[in-house]
C-alpha cells in the first residue's frame, strides 16, 4: 500500500484549504465535481453559441460515471471537511497539464483555486516538469485572472476547439 502524502495546507482567507491527493474512496466526490463542472461548462457553451443545448457528451458521462485518469493525480481542496474543489495534473514527457479546475461556486473565495493551482506547480516542479500548461474558455474572467496573477502567460493555441486561451508556466 503506498503512503499517501500529508496534506498541505493553504491559508484562503477566512478558512483554510487543504488539498491532497485523491483516494478510492473519493470516487463519489470527483463524480460530482466532475458532474458539476461539466454540466457548467456544456450550459457556458450554450450560452456562448457554441453548441445547442443537449444532453452531455458520452465521454463527459463516462468520466462523471467512473471518473478514471491514469497516469494523473487528481487534487482535491476541502474546507472545514468537506471537498469542495478538484484539479487535475498529468506530467508527461517534460510538460505537465492542469485539467478540470474546479470549484464549487458556494465555497468561492476561500482560497481553494490557488491552493490547487499551488500544489499543481509545486508537484510538476518536483517531478521535474519544464512547463506547466492549461486552456481556459475565453469568457472565463476570473480564472484567466487567476491563473495570470499566478504567473501563467498565454501562447500560441495547441486547442482545435474556438475560444480556448492556452496559457504555460515555466517552471525551470
Amino acid at each position: 500500500p503506498s503512503i499517501l502524502p500529508r496534506p498541505r495546507v493553504w491559508n484562503g482567507g477566512m478558512s483554510r484549504a487543504v488539498v491532497r491527493i485523491a483516494s478510492d474512496g473519493d470516487a463519489a466526490a470527483v463524480s460530482e465535481l466532475l458532474r458539476a463542472y461539466h454540466e457548467h461548462t456544456e450550459a457556458e457553451k450554450v450560452a456562448h453559441d457554441l453548441q445547442e443545448f443537449g444532453p452531455l457528451a458520452p465521454a463527459y458521462a463516462a468520466e462523471i460515471a467512473a471518473p478514471a485518469f491514469p497516469g494523473s493525480d487528481v487534487l482535491l481542496a476541502e474546507v472545514d471537511d468537506r471537498t469542495i474543489g478538484m484539479v487535475i495534473l498529468r506530467v508527461a514527457g517534460a510538460d505537465a497539464e492542469i485539467k478540470r479546475l474546479w470549484v464549487d461556486p458556494a465555497a468561492r473565495g476561500a482560497g481553494a483555486g490557488g491552493a490547487l493551482i499551488a500544489e499543481a506547480v509545486r508537484r510538476a516542479a518536483a517531478a521535474r516538469a519544464a512547463s506547466l500548461r492549461l486552456s481556459v474558455w475565453d469568457w472565463r474572467y476570473d480564472a484567466l485572472g487567476l491563473y495570470r496573477s499566478r504567473g501563467f502567460v498565454e501562447v500560441a493555441s495547441w486547442e482545435t476547439r474556438e475560444r480556448l486561451v492556452c496559457l504555460r508556466m515555466p517552471l525551470r
